[in-house]
């Protein structure tokens, strides 16, 4: 019944997961942490941090390390396979679908007018990680580490997985002296 329950879930976030990853890690963040609790707000923030440091797609190493953490090695699989099939599938009926219709304003329409929902759920996501942090760290610290992110990202065009190694090290060094 687990393998069901991993195969489900990852299915449903991924095939409603329109945009990829940071559309599909709300999604995954309702069923992993909200409905079946197979982890806390914290340790999704911890593994979305992880994922997000290494290369790949964030979205399969989401299903790798929670399907293994619940359902093993078996577990592991089912949650690549849910994640996996639904977008090479899509991919390569919508492609075909999409340079046929390129042209119409369905199409197009449909593209454009789905951005706001991913944005609102990308929204909600932040929200929720940043009062686990706030409740952790501080309004002042996880503030200031979200301004320095930003910066460090938008002006001055740093890496990602940097800002990301960055922050471990702020965490890892600097946090456990202040408390």
């Amino acid at each position: 019944m687990i393998f069901v329950s991993i195969f489900l879930s990852f299915l449903v976030a991924n095939l409603l997961g329109y945009g990829g990853g940071p559309a599909s890690i709300p999604l995954m963040y309702e069923e992993i942490v909200n409905r079946y609790n197979w982890l806390s707000n914290t340790e999704f923030s911890n593994m979305l941090a992880f994922a997000n440091a290494l290369p790949g797609p964030v979205a399969t190493k989401i299903a790798a390390y929670v399907g293994y953490g619940v359902g093993g090695w078996g577990g592991f699989v089912v949650a690549l396979l849910a994640t996996i099939l639904p977008s090479a599938v899509a991919l390569i009926f919508l492609l075909k679908l999409m340079r046929k219709h390129k042209d119409s304003m369905i199409v197009k329409g449909m593209t454009l007018l789905v951005q706001p929902v991913i944005t609102a759920l990308m929204l909600v996501l932040t929200f929720e990680m940043f009062q686990d942090s706030y409740h952790s760290i501080g309004i002042i610290q996880s503030a200031a580490i979200a301004l320095i992110a930003f910066l460090l990202l938008q002006k001055w065009k740093v890496h990602p997985a940097l800002v990301i190694v960055l922050a471990f090290l702020y965490g890892g060094l600097i946090v456990p002296h202040l408390n």
